[in-house]
């Protein structure tokens, strides 16, 4: 028997299966960062991209990723301490995996149907 999604469940699916080649981009910019090969225009680049991901995650009702997304994107954005930025940036990609494998473990969980509940025969007491 096949899996049955609800749609809410199919689009967050969608948004969420763009995000794992990102993560590589993300997690290569931020060590190319840690060892000074980065120019201003890539650490643009990293930062436009987390807001895409954010508007994305935002658009499907998934706020604990579009919550660590824009803390990794306003950290990307501040000035100051290059290895305090790429230490925060490290520690919020390690918070947005977890958060991305709770949301896709929540996406792919079928939900029991209002139908099938009532079908169901309740136990007589």
């Amino acid at each position: 028997m096949a899996v049955k999604l609800n749609s809410k469940q199919i689009a967050v699916l969608a948004i969420l299966e763009s995000f794992p080649p990102r993560f590589d981009q993300i997690h290569r910019l931020i060590e190319e960062m840690g060892s000074l090969r980065i120019d201003e225009s890539q650490v643009r680049r990293l930062t436009r991209m987390l807001d895409e991901m954010k508007a994305a995650a935002q658009s499907v009702g998934e706020s604990g990723i579009a919550d660590s997304l824009g803390v990794m994107a306003t950290l990307s954005r501040r000035t100051g301490g290059l290895q305090t930025r790429v230490r925060g940036l490290r520690e919020g990609l390690g918070a947005l995996k977890t958060n991305f494998e709770g949301a896709m473990r929540a996406a792919t969980t079928p939900v029991k149907d209002v139908e099938e509940e009532e079908e169901t025969p309740k136990p007589p007491g």
